[in-house]
C-alpha cells in the first residue's frame, strides 16, 4: 500500500475529503520524524513505537573490488511493532 491508497482507505472508513486526509497523514508523518530526529520516542500504543538507535563504524568489503573499506557509523530509526500489532499481523 502506497501513501495515495492509504488515503483513500482512511477517507473510506471516515467520509472525510482526500484533501483533509492528506494533510493529516502529513503532519503525523512530520511530528514523528520531528521527534525521533530530537531523540524522542514516539509510542502509538497497540501499534508500535519509533526511536532511534546507533550502528557501530565497522569495516566491510567492496564486492567489486574487494578491497576492505571502513563504514561509517550512524544513527539508525528503529520501529518495534506493539503487541496487538503483532497478534493482528499473526492471526491473519
Amino acid at each position: 500500500m502506497n501513501k495515495h491508497e492509504l488515503i483513500d482507505a482512511i477517507t473510506a472508513t471516515t467520509g472525510e475529503s482526500k484533501a483533509s486526509t492528506g494533510e493529516a497523514i502529513d503532519a503525523i508523518l512530520e511530528a514523528v520524524t520531528a521527534a525521533v530526529t530530537r531523540g524522542d520516542t514516539v509510542q502509538l500504543i497497540g501499534f508500535g513505537s519509533f526511536s532511534t538507535g546507533a550502528r557501530a563504524e565497522r569495516t566491510g568489503r567492496n564486492p567489486s573490488t574487494g578491497e576492505t573499506i571502513t563504514i561509517a557509523a550512524a544513527k539508525t530509526v528503529k520501529f518495534t511493532a506493539g503487541k496487538a500489532f503483532k497478534d493482528a499481523v499473526n492471526a491473519g
